[in-house]
This record gives structure tokens, sequence and C-alpha cells, in this order.
């Protein structure tokens, strides 16, 4: 039997998927067998862990498939609407879970939390998402807002639409953050500059910018730290 259309049912007991997490826990599956199990079933030719294994591949894995919308998705072969839908679903509860710790105040006293809260959310996406964190007078959050979505290598964001954003939430201050798809966090020259326009605009309206973070794949930069605030 060809490996590629061996179903689910033929697979020994123990080697299924849905077994082997309820025996050995979820840690322990592959990123095909997870997905195999949002998918819950395959097509007539191809089993549910080899359409995983396709789309991971089709993909780039886990950071691309976090990025494509339903309409996207259902394009891949095998993966009709509810599907599509079953791994959104899956996907959205991951990152909801990655912010969930605002629900609880949370205290900004440096790079490195602000960092924490944003970096599992934005290291995988493959386009630059510009985010901003909106603080009270004690540097707590009480806000977080995706305020621009780009191409695979520019966020286009105007100061304005920063500091609406900001004076909805009553901010006292603001921390910028925006990711970079090739996981190299170096700051651009672009990045460099809209800094200093934010921390300009911050300056007239009366709220501070403490900080802007370039996040990567496992690494960020703050461009305070390097002097640009």
């Amino acid at each position: 039997m060809d490996l590629q259309t061996l179903m689910l049912r033929d697979l020994p007991h123990e080697e299924r998927p849905r077994e082997r997490m309820m025996h050995y826990g979820a840690e322990s599956l592959s990123q095909a067998e997870l997905l195999a199990i949002l998918l819950r079933t395959g097509t007539r030719r191809e089993s549910a862990i080899h359409i995983a294994q396709r789309i991971l591949g089709q993909t780039g894995g886990l950071r691309g498939l976090a990025d494509l919308s339903i309409q996207e998705l259902t394009e891949i072969k095998g993966i009709g609407p509810a599907k599509a839908v079953q791994l959104k679903a899956g996907i959205e509860l991951g990152r909801r879970m990655a912010n969930s710790r605002l629900t609880e105040p949370v205290t900004i006293r440096s790079p490195f939390d602000a960092a924490e809260i944003l970096s599992e959310q934005l290291r995988y996406l493959q386009k630059e998402h510009f985010v901003c964190l909106f603080l009270n007078t004690k540097n707590h959050v009480i806000a977080q807002e995706t305020l621009s979505m780009g191409s695979l290598n520019a966020s286009i964001v105007h100061p304005r639409e920063v500091f609406r954003a900001a004076m909805k939430w009553s901010s006292a201050a603001i921390i910028c953050a925006h990711n970079h798809p090739s996981g190299d966090p170096t700051p651009s020259p672009e990045d460099i500059a809209l800094t200093s326009r934010l921390r300009q605009a911050g300056e007239i309206v009366g709220i501070d910018v403490l900080d802007h973070l370039v996040i990567g794949d496992g690494s960020f930069v703050s461009l305070k730290e390097k002097g640009y605030l």
C-alpha cells in the first residue's frame, strides 16, 4: 500500500495521533500529527496526516500556516471550508493564549517585559505587523492593538494612527513594536526614522513613547537601548 494513501484506520491503534496524544501527551506529537487531529479526517485519497504534511510543506511550516486566511486555506487541495475554519480556530486559540496574560495587570519595567508579551505573537508572522501596548501612569498595560499590517518587508504606519489609539485608551505612555519576517531584528533606516517621528509626535501630544521594539525569530532589539529614544 502506498504510504501516501495510508489511512489513519490502517495504522495500528497505538500509532494513531489521537491515541498517541492520550497516552503520551500533546508534546510527544509532531506538528503534522497535531494538525491531523485538528483536521479530523482525510479524503478518499489522502489520510489526515498526509494532508497535514502537505500543508506544512506548501506553507513553509507553522509560520506560514498561521498567516493564511480562511479563504487561502480553502485553496489548498483537501481543505474545505469546515477544515479551514477548524485550523484557523486552533491557530487563533494559540494566539489568544499567548496574549491571555493581558487579562491581569502587567507592569512594564524593561524592554524584556514588553518583548515577553509580544514576541510569541509576532515572531512567526510572514508580514510585518505594527503593534502598540498602551500603558497607564503606573506602566500597567491597559490595552494592545495591531495598527498596521504591511508587506513581506515593510510596515506602513502613521503617527496619527498611533496617537489616535493612544488617546482612545487614555494612555499615559506607549510601547511600539513590529516584527521582521526575515527573523533578523536589526533595525532598518526606516525603523529608526519612524521611531524619531513617533517620539516627536509623542512630545507634542504629551504621551511618552517608552520604546520601539523590533521582534525577530527568538530575539529582539530595543531602539531605546540603541539610543534612538
